[in-house]
């Protein structure tokens, strides 16, 4: 039979305790949301959804095209030209998603010949274009810049170094400015993926890249989504302007992709406006993350301490965590729920987003909650 095995597969994630289910949820939920990534509350405040319905009307539902035929409008032009200024880069390259832009960034600037060292600890996107580049991959241990020395040793010609500068496991950094040092030993470039960075690290929401003191050199390349603190959808790439022009030329996921609706490039500017002007927005989500931790371990829970906007709290088992984020669903919290394979330790997490915009109120509930239907 066709496809036959696919019931085998099913079969076994269902011992595993590993099925995954889509859950629509409706327009008014009335959760209480810690599973999403609108870090800093945006995604459905007025000027983002107007600055989504203007550049709808203004340009229609889709881009039409590719980046490279119809797809590049105005809209998107102006996104690239303020999104790079505010990161503090050269120049950005927008994209349909995070996950193209990852894709892009490896695969383009892994070549044959070169060697790419990657975090065992990176996100999917990051790991899937290092299987799709040409280039060698080495996996090292997470946030090791030593063992990044020492995976550059081995090689000799053009290399580069990949990493989340905010794992989206645990929520730990990448010790990014070590991490640079050890590329400039050996001439080695480095792409690092600031999805959970920006809007709540750096100077005003700027990112990690700018924390560390790495915006705008020219051996750093920066991926980020729109899709979180921006409260939109998209990614984009930022560094260089020659690296840019690169990825224009050679980046498969831009070159043949439909370029992004104008409806996400317009929201995406909006936000990234808004948080401009009110770059408090980016503290207050830290705060946020602290407060839930010291909370969470106070009630005798296993939270990992974040760095950044992303609170884990370990659970016994894949099966123990699936009912956990259920039993807090019921009782009106939605947290996520990260099991194998999302997890590259194997130990399976509730993930709790730290909102700019949760009340001191809503963040003692959430902690009740999570205590109170704990395994």
């Amino acid at each position: 039979m066709a496809f036959g095995w696919i019931d085998d597969q099913a079969e076994l994630r269902r011992r595993a305790g590993l099925v995954r289910t889509l859950r629509p949820r409706a327009a008014g939920s009335p959760l209480l949301d810690l599973a999403s990534n609108d870090y800093l509350g945006l995604a459905r405040h007025p000027e983002i959804t107007e600055g989504a319905a203007a550049a709808a009307r203004t340009w229609g539902g889709g881009a039409t095209g590719s980046r490279l035929v119809t797809g590049t409008t105005e809209l998107h032009t102006e996104l690239e030209h303020e999104l790079a200024a505010f990161c503090g880069f050269e120049a950005a390259l927008v994209f349909s998603s995070g996950y193209a832009a990852n894709l892009a960034a490896v695969t383009a600037l892994g070549p044959h010949g070169s060697l790419i060292v990657s975090d065992v600890g990176n996100h999917a996107s990051l790991i899937d274009g290092c299987r799709l580049a040409r280039g060698t991959t080495q996996v090292v241990g997470h946030a090791d810049p030593e063992a990044v020395r020492k995976a550059l040793n081995t090689h000799e010609g053009a290399a580069v170094v990949v990493s989340d500068t905010v794992f989206s496991v645990d929520g730990d950094a990448a010790p990014l400015a070590a991490l640079a040092e050890a590329c400039r030993e050996h001439g080695a470039g480095m792409v690092v993926d600031d999805a959970h960075g920006l809007g709540v690290l750096g100077d005003g929401g700027r990112g990690a890249p700018c924390a560390a003191g790495l915006a705008g050199a020219e051996d750093v390349v920066v991926t980020v989504t729109l899709s979180k603190s921006l409260g939109s959808q998209g990614g984009a790439v930022l560094g260089p302007a020659r690296v840019i022009d690169h990825l224009v030329n050679a980046a498969r996921t831009f070159i043949f992709d439909t370029g992004l609706a104008p409806a996400a490039a317009g929201a995406a500017l909006a936000a990234l406006r808004l948080l401009r002007r009110e770059p408090e927005r980016a503290a207050r989500a830290r705060e946020v993350a602290a407060e839930l931790h010291a909370r969470l371990t106070a009630a005798g829970l296993e939270a990992v301490r974040p760095d950044a906007a992303v609170v884990s709290v370990r659970a016994p088992s894949p099966e123990e965590a699936v009912r956990w984020a259920a039993d807090c669903r019921t009782a009106g919290l939605a947290v996520g729920c990260f099991r194998p394979p999302s997890v590259p330790d194997g130990i399976s997490r509730l993930r709790l987003t730290a909102r700019a915009d949760l009340s001191g109120a809503e963040i003692e509930r959430a902690v009740r909650v999570i205590g109170e239907t704990r395994p």
